[in-house]
Parts: structure tokens; C-alpha cells; sequence
């Protein structure tokens, strides 16, 4: 075979050797076309780095985020308090890994809830049409019209702020998108022939939509999530800074900020607040990179 074949093959996720021909497997392809995006495996290493620092807090921090220390109180960085300390004498560097918790868990569990029902949504909406699709797609249109984060504000205030409540409220309120993703795709999938070829020899309808047209909409959610994500990190903290979301004791990176709004913390006292800063703008950025990346690694059109 020519170089100009072998390159056209290897661009369409066949590998060359000698003898054969021999095709990758579509997960195979998918990890090739991902490495080659530099910033996302970049990315995709500072995210484990900061999971793992946010997993092992215990046992990283040298002091309990939420221990009052008023002899210590806004102090600078140095060797016992490798990030200074609050203004109530708590170390800012236990804080801010624990926080990672709170807030990595605050992204990922809304969008479990987010991708659940919008993915379930879709699906029905998709697959059996008419006066189903409508019904869901008109609900759908009514919830989109809202803002979330006005509405976020609204219901926080009237039934009071904390961690539960701001994923549950996350989650259910950002849904409309990847519900719109998996109808457009299950549209596609129910006049395929693998799907008219189920119907024929008896299989139900749900086991036609889990097992069949479901796994094909794997790669639509996966990017879907990732960037979901980071929308959430961004959401609570936007929430946490307002008073409104996750509350003290509890760390989080939006109500570490929340110190900020005192204009003399905020000029003289930064390192009770840029860690939390940095951590989001890094977290955000390197999320949105892997979305990238596994937009360009999943989409069989590339």
C-alpha cells in the first residue's frame, strides 16, 4: 500500500501491519484522538492532582479546617500555616483542600442528578414521539425560560441555604440541556435498522432503549457532564460567595471567597481568599479542556 493510504486508513482508526488490515477497537481511537490533545491530558492530570489532594485532606492537612485558633488569627503564610490563617485563626490551607471536596462533590452529584433526568426525559421524548415528545419538549421549553441561577437565589433564600439543597437544586434545574442532546439523538436512533430490527423480533421498548439506542448516546452525555461540571463549580461558588450556598463550618471554595467582600481582607489579607480563586479558575479552565478534548475524541465525524 501506498503512504498516502496507510495515513488515510490511520486517520479513520485503522491500524496497518504487514499482512493485514487490522481495525481498533472505537475506545482505542477514542485514547489516541484524546492524547493528542496536549492541553486536555494536561488538564486531565491537574484534575486528579486536585481529586486526590481533596480525597486525601485528612491526611495532607496539618490542621483542622474548622478549628478556631483566635491567638493565630490573619496571620501570612509560613511553615505551620502554609497558607496563612482566617481572621478566625482556621488555616487557610486545610480549608482549602477540604473544600475541594465539598466542591468537586457539589459538580459532579448535580450533574449526576442533571444528566439523569434530562437523559431519562430525552429518551422518552425521542423515542416515542407525538403527544409524549411534545408534552416533554413544551415542559422543557417552560423550564429553559427560567434563569437558574435567579431561581437558585430565590428558593435558597425562602428555604434557607446548605450543601443538600444547593446540589438538589443544581441538578434539577440545569437538566433541559442534555434532555434536548438525547431526544436529537434518540430521533436519529429509532429509524436505524438495529432498532426496527429489535422491534421485529419482539423486544420491548425499554429494553430496546437501554440496551440498544442507549449506549449510543454514551459519548453525548459524557462531554454533556464534563463541561456540567464546571458550570456547577462555578454556580456554588457564585452561591457560596452570595451567602447562599454551601455555609460555614463546612469549606467550600465559593464561601472561602465570601471574605473577599471586606475590602480590607480583600487588599491586605490575600491569602485568605486566593487560594480558593486560583483553585477555581484552574479547576474550570482544566475541566473545560477535558470537555474539549473528549468532544474531539468521541465525535466520529473528526
Amino acid at each position: 500500500m501506498t503512504d498516502h493510504a496507510t495515513q488515510t486508513h490511520r486517520r479513520y482508526g485503522v491500524r496497518l501491519t504487514e499482512r493485514e488490515v487490522k481495525i481498533e477497537a472505537p475506545w482505542r481511537v477514542a485514547i489516541r484522538r484524546f492524547r493528542r490533545h496536549r492541553m486536555a491530558v494536561a488538564s486531565l492530570v491537574l484534575i486528579l492532582i486536585v481529586a486526590a489532594l481533596a480525597i486525601g485532606a485528612p491526611l495532607i492537612a496539618q490542621h483542622d479546617p474548622s478549628a478556631i485558633d483566635l491567638r493565630a488569627r490573619n496571620e501570612g503564610p509560613s511553615l505551620n500555616h502554609w497558607f496563612g490563617t482566617d481572621s478566625t485563626g482556621r488555616d487557610s490551607f486545610a480549608r482549602t483542600v477540604y473544600a475541594g471536596q465539598v466542591s468537586l462533590m457539589v459538580g459532579v452529584a448535580s450533574v449526576v442528578i442533571s444528566i439523569g433526568v434530562g437523559a431519562l426525559l430525552g429518551a422518552l421524548a425521542g423515542y416515542c414521539g407525538g403527544f409524549t415528545d411534545s408534552v416533554i419538549m413544551r415542559f422543557t421549553d417552560v423550564m429553559m425560560t427560567f434563569p437558574p441561577i435567579i431561581v437558585i437565589l430565590t428558593v435558597a433564600a425562602i428555604t434557607g441555604p446548605g450543601l443538600w439543597k444547593t446540589i438538589a437544586l443544581i441538578g434539577l434545574l440545569t437538566w433541559p440541556i442534555p434532555c434536548r442532546l438525547v431526544r436529537a439523538r434518540f430521533l436519529l436512533l429509532r429509524n436505524l435498522e438495529f432498532v426496527h430490527a429489535a422491534r421485529v423480533i419482539g423486544a420491548p421498548d425499554g429494553r430496546i432503549m437501554l440496551r440498544h439506542a442507549f449506549p449510543n448516546v454514551i459519548d453525548v452525555l459524557i462531554v454533556n457532564a464534563t463541561l456540567g461540571v464546571a458550570a456547577a463549580i462555578l454556580l456554588e461558588a457564585g452561591l457560596s460567595f452570595l451567602g447562599l450556598g454551601v455555609q460555614p463550618p463546612i469549606p467550600s471554595w465559593g464561601n472561602m471567597l465570601n471574605v473577599a467582600r471586606n475590602i480590607s481582607t480583600l487588599e491586605n489579607d490575600f491569602w485568605q481568599w486566593a487560594p480558593a480563586g486560583i483553585a477555581i479558575v484552574f479547576c474550570v479552565l482544566a475541566i473545560n479542556f477535558i470537555g474539549d478534548g473528549l468532544r474531539e475524541a468521541l465525535d466520529p465525524r473528526l
